[in-house]
């Protein structure tokens, strides 16, 4: 089933509101930067690379009815609107990638008009969203090649359609995989539950083999045998194969390590961060403490307890079996190797 995340419709974009699935498939608009970089703080549009694609449209939402007349001026808006998106959130290096193209289009056109300028933006930020979906798509096939025959795999968080602009990085390993994926295992994914929410709902959409687990039992169904690869995907990765993803992730590293189990993570080149040299230097988003208060708007704890929320956690390259990118595959990552398949 193809599933349209982010479109751009009637002088708009339109995003698929994500807070409200399962129970309901809306798509909100979003018609100024405000309005953007709400649907990316409040996660109603969230995944790193459907965050890119969003900041992208954001920068033309926010200079597109613009007084600005000179370059001078018109650049200044820009950066003005990217600074303010890229406080949305910090951890998805995506969001910042996307930002930086368009700041880096604006600034090798100084010689354009400002109306031309404007229209420059929505056709990048509609080549963005055009390009994720074809290194979904590459992802996919490239990681397909990794998945045994009857292989029971392992999930966590969301990673398909609903984070980008294709089918996903993950969930594009695992439906490019699907004649050889017996039943895929999906993590709820606490404390916001997008594993339970999104990725079950979309492997339905594709009538995948499906089953939904707690995080804390990934532990017993692979000491059980029951987990032949994990697949994950990524919003940060530093130069030596380092990589940020939703918390929990760690967790599932470490126990795949012990238990023998591939453990794959997914993701396109704009999530590489070749700035930093490895985890400890990657930004980890802290989110409100009503998330793991409250499920479905029901609070389940003592109301005033003291809460930690990072939103992601750093698994060392060390306990990554393979990075898959649509340039290919990084087995064992190292600095070197990383620089060798994504460049400089």
């Amino acid at each position: 089933m193809a599933i349209e995340t982010i479109r751009w419709k009637n002088s708009r974009v339109e995003l698929i509101d994500q807070r409200l699935l399962p129970g309901r498939l809306r798509y909100i608009a979003c018609s100024n930067a405000k309005d953007m970089w709400e649907a990316i703080r409040h996660l109603k549009v969230r995944g790193a690379p459907a965050i890119g694609i969003a900041g992208a449209y954001g920068v033309y939402l926010g200079v597109r009815n613009t007084r600005a007349v000179r370059f001078s001026s018109f650049k200044k808006d820009v950066d003005r609107t990217v600074t303010y998106l890229a406080t949305a959130r910090p951890t998805a290096r995506n969001l910042f990638w996307a930002l930086e193209r368009v700041e880096e289009l604006v600034a090798r056109n100084s010689g354009k008009s400002v109306d031309q300028l404007k229209k420059m933006i929505l056709k990048e930020a509609n080549a963005i969203l055009d390009e994720d979906n074809r290194i979904c798509r590459r992802i996919g096939k490239h990681g397909a090649k990794l998945i045994k025959k009857g292989s029971r795999v392992l999930t966590h968080c969301n990673a398909g359609a609903l984070a980008t602009g294709g089918h996903g990085t993950a969930v594009s390993v695992i439906i490019a995989a699907r004649n050889k994926i017996s039943r895929v295992y999906a993590d709820e994914t606490r404390p916001v539950l997008q594993g339970a929410r999104l990725t079950v709902w979309e492997l339905m959409q594709e009538n995948m083999p499906t089953t939904l687990i707690c995080d804390n039992m990934a532990a017993s169904l692979m000491a059980g045998g029951g987990v032949d690869a994990i697949v994950v995907g990524a919003d940060r990765i530093a130069a030596n194969g380092d990589t940020a993803n939703k918390i929990g992730t760690y967790n599932l590293a470490v126990l795949a390590k012990y238990h023998g189990v591939p453990f794959y993570v997914a993701a396109p080149y704009s999530t590489f961060d070749l700035s930093i040299a490895d985890g400890r230097g990657i930004n980890i988003e802290q989110r409100p403490a009503g998330e793991v208060k409250s499920i479905g708007g029901s609070c389940v704890t003592v109301k005033d307890v003291d809460v930690w929320n990072p939103a992601f956690d750093v698994t060392p390259a060390k306990l990554i079996t393979a990075i898959i990118t649509e340039r290919g595959v990084i087995k064992e990552p190292t600095r070197s190797k990383v620089k060798k398949v994504i460049g400089k």
